[in-house]
C-alpha cells in the first residue's frame, strides 16, 4: 500500500461571474503521471488571476491535480486507479475512494465536465465521449447532442465512443457469457460515467503521449474551445471540420508480464483482419479480430490490466 503519511490537500480553483450561465469543470491530474491537464489548467488559473481571461457568465471550477497522492509518487495510481469505481462511499476504504468523496459533490454541482489526460504510448491527441441517447439500463443518457458538440468543438482529430459497453462486454466474457452485476459495472464507472448520471455531461480529453510537449498546449486550448462554445468567455465558437469517429469494440488484458507485442504500436495504428498484434507468454499469437485501430497499447501493462483496446470506424456524426 502507499504511504500516506503526509497530508496531502485537493487543491480547487473557483471562479464565478455575476452573471449566470453554465457550470463547467474541469479535472487534470486525475492519474499522476499525467501532468498535461494540470499544466494547461495552471496556466488557465494564471490567466484569469491577471485578467488576461475574464469570465463572462456562470461558474468555472479548475481542480489542477485531482489525485495529489499520485502526482506526489509521480505514478498513474495512489493505491487505486481514481478513474474507477467513481462514485462516493460511506466508508471509503481507500485514499482514491476519499478523494473520490471529495470530488463528486464537486461535480454534482456543474453542468459540464472537460477531463485531462494522457497515454502511455505514442499517439495524436483525441476525444472520448459517451453513449448516444437512450433509455437503456447499462447508461442512459438524454444529451448526447450535447457532449458531441463539445468534443467537436475541442478540435482534436479524432473521436472515440463506446467505453461502457466494451467493459460491460469485456466483464461478461471473462464470467464465461455471464451479464456482470451492478456491483462489477460500477468498477468501470469514471469521472464522466459519474457526471452523466448526475444529469451532467462530459468530455475526456486525451491530450497526447504523456511526455510530449505538445500535450499541455492541447490542454490549455480545450479549456478556451470549451469556455467559448459554452458563452462563458469573449471569443466565437468555431467548430473545425468533422473528426473521425471511433467505436471501441473490445479491450484485451495483459495475462502475464511476459505478453509481447509483435512491434511497437501507436494509439490509432492501423490493422487488417487478422493481422498480428501480440504474443502470449505461451506463444499463443494475437490476431486483429477485423479491420480496425489499436488504442492505448500499453507495453508497461501488469498482468490482468488493460493491455490495448480495439476500435473501428463509427456511423455516428457529431
Amino acid at each position: 500500500m502507499a504511504d500516506t503519511t503526509l497530508q496531502d490537500t485537493l487543491r480547487v480553483h473557483s471562479f464565478a461571474s455575476t452573471e449566470p450561465g453554465p457550470r463547467l469543470v474541469v479535472l487534470g491530474g486525475v492519474h499522476g503521471n499525467e501532468t498535461c491537464g494540470t499544466v494547461g489548467i495552471e496556466r488557465t488559473i494564471a490567466e484569469l488571476d491577471s485578467g488576461a481571461l475574464t469570465l463572462l457568465r456562470g461558474e468555472l471550477t479548475l481542480v489542477p491535480t485531482a489525485n495529489p497522492l499520485a502526482r506526489r509518487l509521480l505514478q498513474r495510481e495512489g493505491e487505486r486507479n481514481l478513474n474507477r469505481s467513481f462514485r462516493p462511499s460511506e466508508a471509503p476504504p481507500d485514499y482514491e475512494a476519499r478523494i473520490t468523496n471529495l470530488l463528486c459533490p464537486l461535480l454534482d454541482r456543474h453542468d459540464v465536465l472537460l477531463d485531462l489526460h494522457s497515454f502511455q504510448s505514442a499517439g495524436e491527441a483525441f476525444a472520448m465521449i459517451g453513449p448516444r441517447d437512450n433509455a437503456g439500463a447499462l447508461e442512459p443518457f438524454a444529451r448526447a447532442t450535447e457532449e458531441g458538440r463539445l468534443a467537436l468543438h475541442i478540435g482534436t482529430p479524432r473521436v472515440v465512443e463506446g467505453w461502457l459497453d466494451i467493459y460491460a462486454a469485456s466483464l461478461a466474457q471473462r464470467a464465461g457469457g455471464t451479464p456482470a452485476d451492478d456491483a462489477a459495472l460500477a468498477f468501470g464507472w469514471g469521472t464522466n460515467e459519474y457526471m452523466r448520471s448526475r444529469g451532467g455531461y462530459g468530455v475526456t480529453l486525451e491530450c497526447g503521449q504523456h511526455t510530449d510537449p505538445a500535450a499541455p498546449v492541447v490542454a490549455h486550448a480545450a479549456i478556451h474551445s470549451a469556455l467559448r462554445l459554452l458563452g462563458m468567455v469573449a471569443g466565437e465558437a468555431v467548430a473545425p471540420p468533422q473528426p473521425a469517429l471511433l467505436r471501441l469494440v473490445s479491450v484485451t488484458d495483459r495475462l502475464d508480464e511476459e505478453d509481447q507485442f509483435v512491434r511497437e504500436w501507436a494509439t490509432f495504428d492501423a490493422v487488417a483482419q487478422g493481422e498480428p498484434i501480440g504474443v502470449r507468454a505461451d506463444g499463443r499469437m494475437l490476431h486483429a479480430e477485423r479491420d480496425g485501430f489499436i488504442v492505448f497499447p500499453n507495453t508497461e501493462a501488469g498482468a490482468g490490466t488493460e493491455w490495448f483496446y480495439f476500435a473501428v470506424a463509427s456511423d455516428r456524426a457529431l
